[in-house]
């Protein structure tokens, strides 16, 4: 059950990160971003994220800066 909570709400991170940063994706990306992005902000900041399982709002708001930081570097490599 865990796992279906985690795919949804990094999905919905995901989104909320693609919004921000004005990027069209599917919702396989976003699911993918909204997850990578929370591993990254934990890995980053030493927070605790979506990643880690915790579902309050602070979680949510390291786990979308993360998701912004990382769609943020793959606008500039794609630029570049």
């Amino acid at each position: 059950m865990n796992v279906i909570v985690v795919l949804i709400v990094g999905a919905i991170v995901g989104w909320a990160a693609s919004v921000i940063m004005r990027t069209r994706q599917g919702l396989v990306v976003d699911i993918i971003v909204g997850i990578v992005g929370a591993l990254l902000a934990s890995w980053l900041f030493g927070r605790e994220t979506l990643a880690s399982g915790s579902f309050n709002v602070a979680a949510l708001l390291w786990s979308l800066l993360g998701a912004v930081i990382l769609l943020a570097v793959f606008k500039l490599i794609r630029r570049g």
